[in-house]
């Protein structure tokens, strides 16, 4: 067989966009979604793809199949004779976490079923996650005799302190109302809701400013930790500028003249 009757490369991350958004789907159901090494790096790249292209406003994170991550791939983790000691998932996917946590576009992460271990770090990176209700997660890692090290950095930002001591070291598996619960999920709703729920959501952020919205997201997680006296300095600071900005002035006329602003798309 030459080149060029090769077979094309299956590829394991999906990506489209639609009216301003940008939908990210992990389609490797053979092995729930796991974490490979290929299917890291063509995450990353779609990542990469909405978050460089302006017409891209909201991004959505899903998956294929019944189970949405099942955490690392242990088939890439088990170490052979003369091989190196690093684990090849914990080479790209703290990068993958940081990009979508910082991310100026708002990230939804929309559940098609359960998830485990490393595939909670994705839903806890993200700024909304939606699951369908007969969902289940668990953090398995401490059963394999490992350490869930790595999405501790997204996950303890999101769960309460008791329920994150409570499962992480447990590895007790949780339903999704649950999950709602302690501040995994954004909502858990039945299954026929799901993509509802999600386009209601990814409807409201087109409807918000983009520079408003990136700024909104960092507050969100900033201002808790300032002094109040700081707080309340800075606060009045980017509040006076944004009322000044092209996109709050555009924002305020687009209100006044009862008509759409400019950054909504057509189909918002």
């Amino acid at each position: 067989m030459n080149a060029v009757d090769e077979p094309p490369v299956e590829r394991l991350v999906r990506g489209e966009v639609s009216g301003g958004i940008a939908t990210i789907t992990l389609d490797s159901p053979r092995n729930r979604n796991a974490l490979s090494v290929r299917l890291l790096g063509e995450l990353r790249d779609h990542l990469d793809r909405a978050l460089a292209d302006d017409g891209v406003r909201v991004i959505v994170l899903t998956g294929t199949g019944p189970v949405f991550c099942a955490g690392a791939d242990l088939k890439e983790q088990r170490l052979g004779p003369g091989a190196a000691k690093d684990a090849p998932v914990t080479a790209s996917f703290p990068e993958i976490m940081r990009v979508i946590w910082e991310s100026p576009k708002p990230v939804i992460c929309r559940l098609n079923g359960t998830a485990r271990a490393g595939g909670l770090g994705l839903v806890a990176a993200c700024d909304f996650a939606v699951a369908p209700d007969t969902a289940s997660f668990a953090f398995t890692e401490v059963r394999l005799g490992v350490v869930p090290a790595m999405i501790s950095v997204t996950v303890l930002r999101r769960l309460d302190p008791r329920a994150a001591a409570e499962y992480l070291m447990t590895g007790e598996t949780f339903d999704a109302a649950r999950a709602q619960e302690i501040g995994l999920l954004t909502r858990a709703v039945p299954e026929a809701d799901l993509d509802r729920t999600v386009a209601h959501y990814a409807g409201m952020l087109l409807r918000g400013g983009p520079e408003a919205l990136a700024l909104t997201k960092r507050l969100v997680r900033t201002v808790p930790a300032m002094p109040l006296e700081e707080g309340m300095r800075r606060m009045a600071e980017l509040s006076a500028e944004r009322f000044t900005s092209a996109e709050g002035q555009e924002g305020i006329a687009a209100f006044m003249e009862k008509r759409p602003a400019s950054w909504v798309p057509r189909e918002a």
